[in-house]
């Protein structure tokens, strides 16, 4: 049995816009989803959604990732056990990490040879045929980990401060809410692309203050880029509420992370008020992670389970 890894993700700048070409930055963080892989008879998928043979309802991305990698190698059978820190639908790149850290232990397992590159391009087919658009960020930073600029998958300096995640458990659907802003774009051009072209633009400006370290720069462009995303629409009541209260407790910036309409929002913090910034966003309502920025993408996390 091989084991391998991927983290979760949350985005600095970037969502939305960047599924229109626009510039992100994204920052892998040490909540990981761990699929273990073995040969065997058929085809068994096991997570906290059921136990499956393939099936493109309940676990598509690892079934399109086990049809993809039969282009590769000869995968007549094979059981892929599922196990994750990272809520589903919660704009932490949840799919990403799965999809990224199969691929791996498939790659592993079958010896088929796939650069971390390959992998990464790989997983952004996948997540583009189950969503039916989407960016390449998610499985990019999942792979190679750190602080990444995309399109450009430029890598920035790791963040030194804590992140505190908000999840509202209020399960958002991504395709859904991309599906959203397309709709509204395509009515209203001449008010949503500037807005979309704005949050690519901050994402460019915010790539000096992350290389210094300059957190109180970032928390404000932070903040400005949470207003237009819900000019777009992607906000929701619970994702406000701790946005709110993260703010109000000191936190140096928060925003939504991810697709929106429910899902988790982010906090940076200072060293010595994140403990803070987290009860108050469980005082409104939410479940609060601490966490931090990881270097590591993708790894291989034991040989033998």
């Amino acid at each position: 049995m091989i084991t391998c890894s991927a983290p979760g993700k949350v985005y600095l700048f970037g969502e939305h816009a960047v599924v229109y070409g626009e510039s992100a930055i994204c920052c892998a963080v040490e909540l990981r989803t761990k699929v273990h892989v073995n040969k065997a008879n058929g085809v068994i998928i096991e997570s906290v959604l059921g136990t499956t043979g393939l099936d493109f309802e309940i676990h598509p991305y690892v079934s399109h990732v086990i049809e993809k990698m039969r282009q590769f190698t000869d995968i007549e059978g094979v059981t892929i056990q599922i196990e994750s820190e990272l809520p589903v639908g919660s704009g932490l790149g949840s799919s990403a990490a799965v999809t990224i850290a199969t691929i791996q232990a498939l790659n592993l397992l079958y010896e088929c040879g796939l650069s971390l590159e390959d992998i990464a391009n790989t997983g952004h087919e996948i997540e583009k045929k189950v969503q039916g658009n989407a960016s390449p960020t998610d499985t990019y930073v999942s792979t190679m980990g750190g602080v990444v600029m995309i399109p450009q998958r430029k890598k920035l300096q790791l963040l030194k401060c804590p992140i505190i995640i908000g999840n509202t458990n209020k399960f958002s659907s991504t395709k859904e809410l991309v599906g959203n802003v397309a709709k509204l774009r395509s009515e209203f051009p001449s008010i949503i692309d500037p807005i979309l072209a704005n949050i690519g633009q901050m994402s460019i400006l915010a790539e000096k203050y992350v290389n210094e370290n300059d957190y109180r720069t970032i928390g404000r462009l932070m903040n400005v880029n949470q207003g237009l995303l819900d000019s777009i629409g992607v906000g929701s009541a619970e994702l406000s509420a701790l946005v709110y209260a993260a703010r109000y407790s000191g936190a140096i910036s928060a925003k939504i992370t991810g697709a929106g309409g429910g899902g988790c929002m982010v906090a940076l913090a200072e060293n010595d008020n994140a403990m803070t910034i987290a009860r108050a966003i469980e005082k409104a309502g939410g479940e609060a992670i601490i966490t931090i920025n990881t270097e590591e993408g993708v790894r291989l996390e034991s040989l033998n389970g």
